[in-house]
């Protein structure tokens, strides 16, 4: 087994490979966007398949990396700064650093085994990634209601569609057999299209839908009980929480999730 650790930035992140002895194997320095996720990933792959992504707890710089991971159903474990303190000043030498703090992220999980891991695998990776791919789904929908409605207006200044029915069946169907009796010019073509496009969309989605809600039901129908939580919402909280029983406590989760509440008091006021 191997453990990657990360010493995130702004603009880079900077893993180190380090041995079960806690002996650095290779590093990588990639940009912090979604190809540098990628490039990462890819070489971690290629050096062993048991790995454990160990990430410096910045989340304001990493947060984008660890739900890259997770995603792809890596292991990935938060490090608090603290842990590495000692490490770092031990091998600190002239030059830039980010290696070393790298290395002393990936040293102290392996002092730390009992560290939280967060992982997807199974019908929780199943999930998050349906949901996923129907919230893309989703979103193509949008922008593709949003072209729509302007050739409808341009074409037809009455013709009412309610806001969020673009979705509906009832409505699509409407609009295709009101198009359909019009003199078939260029922009009533390309509005029949748009038409088209979002029944094949919502006909994806609401077969995504089906799939999540029966892999809920199978796997975790206890969510279901909680008063305003439905299929989706079920599958969103397995996917971004990624295995429960790395929080400790129900403080903890609600800290994760940016629930709880903090005390933001100053002078006289309380808050």
């Amino acid at each position: 087994m191997i453990v990657i650790g990360i010493d995130p930035h702004k603009k880079t992140h900077t893993a180190v490979a380090a041995a079960e002895s806690g002996r650095p194997l290779e590093d990588v320095t990639v940009p912090a966007r979604h190809m540098g996720h990628e490039r990462m990933l890819e070489w971690a792959r290629g050096l062993d398949v048991d790995r454990v992504f160990a990430v410096e707890d910045c989340r304001h710089v990493s947060g984008s990396l660890e739900r890259f991971l997770i995603e792809r159903g890596e292991k990935v474990v938060r490090v608090p700064p603290k842990m590495m303190a000692g490490a770092r000043r031990s091998q600190r030498v002239a030059g830039k650093s980010d290696p070393i703090d790298a290395l002393a992220v990936a040293q102290a999980a392996l002092r730390s085994p009992d560290l939280p891991e967060a992982h997807l695998a199974g019908p929780e990776r199943e999930l998050r990634m349906l949901l996923d791919h129907r919230e893309d789904l989703v979103g193509e929908r949008t922008r593709i209601e949003g072209r729509l409605r302007w050739h409808l207006h341009d074409i037809d200044p009455t013709i009412s569609v309610p806001l969020r029915s673009l979705g509906a069946f009832k409505w699509l169907d409407k609009l295709e057999e009101l198009l359909a009796k019009r003199e078939q010019t260029v922009e009533v073509e390309i509005a029949r299209e748009l038409v088209e496009d979002c029944w094949r969309l919502s006909k994806r989605a609401n077969r995504l839908q089906r799939r999540i809600e029966q892999l809920v039901v199978d796997n975790h129908s206890s969510l279901l009980e909680i008063p305003g939580v439905a299929a989706l919402t079920a599958a969103k909280l397995v996917g971004e929480i990624a295995g429960i029983e790395r929080f400790a406590t129900n403080g903890k989760l609600a800290v994760h999730a940016g629930v709880a509440p903090l005390q933001a008091s100053s002078g006289h006021l309380e808050e």
